[in-house]
């Protein structure tokens, strides 16, 4: 049986200093938080590298199975989810070298164009009216087909900035990019987007790729057990 997710009420309210302590020094609650904290990034920007669901789990697992053993060498001169984003980043290209897959561009206005009709993910978003809601979904589904085609670089850049909505200072930073790079990546991504989608579908950007609820949780749930933590008790 997978564990409880624990109580995490009072280790909300703590600086990142404090929960850092507390983490290093193997209080489950505390690395939970810290997975909580930062799973939805991680996947998306791993997601963004490999255009794969499942792949993108496994970059966000590993990452924190690389991350919490070395908690001790972390001298915060970058926040917290710098550092696990770096890693995840690293993770990512790591896999998509060895898989040695291109991307291919050619088919994003074909794709549009004739609507493929395939789900890409399951809804979490719980509406009353059904009809709200598969608008919902539809509109989503062509917003993340669209992405899903844009040419690597540009599409991490984007999902960084547009989606998780990261500032240029931190997606440069966490890309080992110059600024003026995401900058221009950014708008070559937004202007093929814009080639293929009606501007009325940019207030669905924030709602692409979720990742909440009983997903984010068994997911963090997966990786302190990998680490050997018990999060019914909140302590290892």
């Amino acid at each position: 049986m997978m564990p409880n997710r624990p109580t995490l009420t009072n280790l909300e309210k703590l600086d990142e200093t404090a929960l850092l302590e507390l983490a290093r020094g193997g209080d489950a609650s505390a690395l939970w938080l810290i997975t909580k904290q930062n799973n939805r990034r991680l996947y998306r920007i791993a997601r963004a590298m490999l255009g794969n669901d499942h792949e993108a789990e496994d970059v966000v697992q590993e990452t924190y199975l690389r991350a919490f053993p070395k908690l001790g060498q972390f001298r915060e001169e970058a926040s917290l989810s710098t550092w696990l984003t770096r890693i995840a980043i690293n993770e990512a290209l790591g896999r998509r070298r060895q898989r040695r897959r291109l991307v291919d561009v050619a088919a994003l206005d074909t794709a549009v164009r004739e609507g493929d009709r395939t789900v890409m993910m399951s809804s979490t978003i719980q509406m009353i009216d059904p009809e709200v809601q598969a608008a919902r979904s539809e509109i989503r589904r062509l917003v993340e087909r669209a992405i899903d085609e844009l040419p690597e670089p540009l599409r991490v850049v984007f999902v960084m900035r547009a989606v998780e909505q990261l500032s240029i200072r931190e997606t440069a930073t966490d890309l080992g990019l110059r600024e003026e790079t995401v900058k221009t990546r950014l708008h070559r991504a937004r202007r093929l987007l814009r080639d293929a989608l009606e501007s009325s579908l940019a207030s669905a950007l924030t709602d692409t790729f979720p990742f909440e609820g009983a997903r984010c949780d068994r997911l963090s749930e997966a990786a302190l057990e990998r680490l050997g933590f018990d999060a019914t008790r909140g302590s290892g």
